[in-house]
């Protein structure tokens, strides 16, 4: 177990540098470090010499990846990868381009996407496997024709639209809750319920026909037709034997979104004002603020990482049988 978590550890370096890599690239291609300096300075008349004092108080005066004036090893450590990615894998996030601490508003703005996403997540794996457990129990009649023509039809539709649908129904025409907004302590809960009924409506759809799909597969073992065959009612052979055995590949779905719960949701938290780490990347990208763009792309696979790992990590729990080596 020890040789395969530090085994995965050494390949995540790579793979985090490579997306960092891939990071830097894809944001210079767009911006320049002089465009980032004017629309910080926010004068379309700024001085070179205010240009020049910006990047060089930000760090974005050092070329890319290669720095031709300097002398042997110093030609790939002076430049702006090395220097504004050293620091990533220690966790130091230092100030955006804005002057704010990027670490304070993560550990700030955690809070809020936390309290969206976790009841989201919980609500949402309990509705999904629900449904698709009734699913099983209908099976081969008209109902779940309809009832899969009904999971189609949510997946050819926009989350655009259950986020507009449930701002309009829920918060403006029924008014249970405000439409957007955020508050301290249970004062928040009010903002919650709108963005937490829109997550899971949106997911509906695929989701159920996911875990349905993995139902329908065990369904047909052998070990099924074997409990059917002593006569083991329909309900305990679902929940004892099919929704058990497929608990790896429900763990698989489950774990893997663990870094959503940490990095919310780009267009839950735009559409509902929620403060949260979504809307913090979000704010950056319009900005052209690298320095948290890049933190949070860090940050987030870094997490997905993790999720892969402790995804492997449940498949031994949940499976004596799976070794790890």
């Amino acid at each position: 177990m020890f040789n395969y978590l530090l085994r995965r550890i050494l390949y995540a370096v790579p793979i985090l540098i490579g997306v960092n890599l891939i990071t830097f690239a894809l944001f210079f291609m767009v911006n320049t470090p002089d465009d980032m300096a004017r629309l910080n300075l926010g004068n379309k008349r700024v001085t070179a010499e205010a240009i020049e004092r910006w990047k060089v108080q930000h760090g974005y005066d050092k070329p890319l990846f290669v720095n031709a004036d300097a002398q042997g090893l110093g030609q790939v450590t002076d430049t702006l990868f090395v220097q504004k990615s050293l620091k990533l894998f220690t966790f130091d996030f230092e100030a955006g381009d804005d002057g704010r601490d990027i670490g304070r508003e993560i550990s700030h703005r955690m809070g809020p996407s936390m309290a969206v996403a976790i009841p989201t997540f919980f609500v949402g794996l309990l509705v999904y496997v629900s449904m698709a457990l009734a699913f099983m129990l209908i099976r081969g009649g008209a109902a779940e024709l309809w009832g899969l023509v009904a999971l189609i039809a949510m997946m050819s539709i926009s989350s655009l639209f259950f986020v507009i649908g449930g701002q309009f129904f829920v918060g403006k025409l029924w008014h249970w809750a405000p439409i957007s907004g955020w508050g301290d302590g249970v004062s928040a809960l009010k903002f919650i319920l709108v963005p937490v009924l829109v997550g899971v409506l949106a997911s509906v759809g695929e989701s159920v026909r996911f875990y349905r799909t993995l139902f329908l597969e065990e369904s047909g073992r052998d070990y099924v037709r074997t409990a059917r065959a002593k006569g083991l009612s329909a309900g305990r052979v679902l929940f004892k034997h099919i929704l058990r055995n497929s608990a790896i590949p429900i763990l698989t779905g489950v774990v893997v979104v663990l870094p959503r719960l940490f990095l919310g949701s780009l267009i839950i938290e735009s559409f509902f004002g929620i403060p949260g780490l979504g809307s913090y990347t979000i704010d950056a990208i319009q900005s052209q603020d690298f320095a948290v763009v890049r933190s949070m792309v860090f940050l987030g696979s870094f997490l997905y990482i993790v999720g892969l790992i402790l995804t492997d990590l449940s498949y031994a729990v949940a499976d004596p049988r799976v070794k790890l080596s």
